[in-house]
């Protein structure tokens, strides 16, 4: 099996042109991605863009990979790598992967575009993102109510982190003119602009938090890591990480996420029984950057997120609707058909 992932870092030239990506999510061809994985069978060929692959709350995708069940299942997985999922989204549209990696809500978010999406298998019931502020603006920013004039860092405009820095700024007030969303990318990227004073805060994940509070660059103002987490901050459970795909490549190859969506339920079963140590030691070496110690307690932040068996959990997709509707005109208008975002088909036959 050939296992590949093209890693895009994010320079500081790059920033700008985030916004232009996200154009081209919204006017990108719903052609078939079909090319190169017609007939199941074994070493089916499937391409998979993730909205970072180091990123912790995407781990399964890599995992499922490093534990073989990608090949036990007779796919070949080519995993590719954007910094944000808003480009995972793209790469789908328009037919460049038959699968992305990426938040639930971008399946909403399409089905107003006249795109049909849904999440076949199910990663997370939270967020598993965190708002920190820089330590020379947490005297300023106590709260989402302090958002105001501010500029706070997302990986990318229309991303999911972008989505709910909106909603939590809407829902405590502060209208959505009324701060700056800044493109930043995660990790380096995101670390830089919070020490360069580029943002005062900003919507992040681990393995980045956990760098964060380890440099002492900054503090965490909103912790969305669990389902507590979740339920204080947006009201309810916040289905995010999953495997999303065009509903007319899913109806046409069934067997093929079947298989999928096996491999992807063993590995949340194997990750529910076993510690984040051990999870870190599957994972490739350079995700840790050098601290194996940080990088497993980032994980461990991070998996109360995780689903045990890949299904959306109650009142999930009410949830992310809610949030989307608070800010997004074009969700406020019109009518969303909850029931064509996302199947549960697939992960309740692999649990048999």
């Amino acid at each position: 099996m050939r296992k590949s992932a093209r890693y895009t870092i994010l320079a500081a030239a790059g920033l700008l042109a985030l916004s232009s990506l996200t154009a081209c999510a919204n006017d990108a061809s719903t052609a078939s991605a079909g090319s190169g994985s017609k007939g199941d069978g074994k070493g089916t060929k499937v391409k998979i863009m993730v909205g970072g692959l180091d990123k912790v709350i995407y781990l399964p995708a890599m995992l499922t990979q490093r534990l073989g069940y990608f090949d036990a299942e007779g796919l070949d997985v080519e995993l590719l790598s954007e910094p944000a999922g808003v480009q995972a989204e793209t790469a789908l549209v328009s037919g460049q992967v038959q699968g992305a990696v990426g938040f639930y809500d971008h399946t909403l978010d399409l089905q107003v575009k006249g795109k049909s999406v849904e999440s076949v298998v199910q990663f997370s019931h939270a967020p598993g993102e965190v708002e920190v502020v820089s330590d020379k603006a947490a005297g300023d920013i106590t709260s989402p109510k302090d958002f105001k004039g501010k500029k706070l860092g997302v990986t990318g405009l229309g991303s999911s982190t972008d989505f709910l820095t909106k909603y939590l700024a809407v829902k405590n007030g502060v209208k959505v003119s009324e701060f700056t969303p800044v493109a930043v990318g995660a990790g380096p990227t995101f670390i830089s602009a919070l020490q360069q004073g580029a943002i005062d805060g900003g919507m992040t994940t681990d393995p980045t938090v956990a760098t964060i509070l380890d440099k002492k660059a900054g503090k965490v103002l909103l912790d969305m890591r669990t389902p507590e987490g979740s339920q204080a901050a947006l009201g309810g459970p916040y289905p995010s990480s999953s495997l999303y795909m065009q509903t007319d490549w899913v109806n046409g190859h069934k067997d093929t996420v079947q298989k999928m969506a096996n491999a992807f339920v063993k590995t949340l079963k194997w990750m529910s029984t076993h510690s984040a140590d051990e999870i870190a030691a599957k994972m490739p070496a350079d995700y840790s950057q050098g601290n194996k110690a940080l990088y497993a307690e980032a994980i461990k932040s991070t998996l109360p997120m995780f689903t045990k068996d890949g299904v959306m959990p109650a009142n999930g997709p009410e949830t992310v609707e809610k949030v989307l509707k608070s800010f997004n005109p074009a969700i406020q208008n019109a009518k969303v058909d909850l029931s064509k975002t996302f199947t549960t088909e697939f992960v309740e036959k692999a649990a048999e």
